[in-house]
């Protein structure tokens, strides 16, 4: 079992509150802020949650780390519980300015204007549960996180496979780095469409039917690999619907 620092070590002024939902209240009422944060007797130094005020936004989710002395935020929407915010800092009064901005629905780009940590994932809100909306929504994402992983063939297919208009309109996600489509939004995925796409570091493309399927070729390039992959796409898709969680 791994051994970690004392939390009392690490976050002094959140042991003496008692709670980090505490010391997230009493840091923001010093910066003149007001954030309901839910203090309860099952209130601990690791995590806190902060209610958005707008009904398409989860609550902010804040955490402590084990290992040292930093705090992570994520605020997801509400239909899919994908981040639109991220970020991580050692100070405890940018988190409180970030988790007060995200209560009070401010627009996603001026939450990194009050905290400079805050990282969007490229996701936008989409209230109304537009799939077309949702589908540009996890395009922008996607694009947003190639481009900032050290891994170009990787950035290369997410661009050609967004420049294709036949996988353009597919809602995309990816699985261990793999690209894969479906026709309707998370939460519920569907299973209709096959093809996948795979990155090689340093290497060429492999198309196969299925995450770990039959094996449809290998490219050298993306655009390759997009065009057989638009080639083994089914007929007659049709317009993405909302992907509406199944009753349990």
């Amino acid at each position: 079992m791994p051994t970690y620092p004392d939390p009392v070590v690490l976050y002094p002024e959140v042991a003496a509150e008692g709670s980090l939902a505490a010391a997230l209240r009493a840091v923001a009422v010093r910066q003149g802020l007001s954030i309901p944060v839910p203090v309860t007797a099952s209130s601990s130094l690791h995590g806190a949650v902060v209610p958005a005020t707008v009904p398409h936004r989860e609550a902010l989710e804040v955490s402590a780390s084990h290992v040292e002395r930093r705090w992570f935020i994520r605020g997801c929407e509400r239909d899919q519980g994908l981040a639109l915010i991220e970020g991580d800092t050692v100070d405890l009064a940018q988190v409180a300015r970030a988790a007060q901005a995200w209560h009070d629905g401010a627009p996603l780009t001026e939450i990194p204007q009050a905290a400079s940590f805050v990282k969007l994932t490229g996701r936008f809100e989409v209230p109304d549960r537009d799939p077309a909306g949702l589908v540009e929504s996890e395009w922008r994402h996607l694009r947003t996180e190639a481009a900032e992983v050290n891994w170009p063939e990787y950035h290369a297919l997410i661009e050609a496979a967004y420049a294709e208009p036949t996988l353009r309109q597919l809602y995309p996600f990816t699985s261990h780095w793999s690209l894969r489509f479906s026709t309707s939004t998370r939460p519920s995925l569907s299973r209709g469409v096959l093809v996948c796409l795979h990155a090689r570091r340093g290497r060429d493309y492999i198309v196969t039917m299925g995450y770990m399927g039959q094996e449809l070729g290998e490219t050298a390039t993306a655009e390759e690999a997009v065009s057989l992959a638009a080639r083994n796409l089914p007929a007659e898709l049709g317009p993405v619907r909302y992907g509406a969680a199944e009753p349990s």
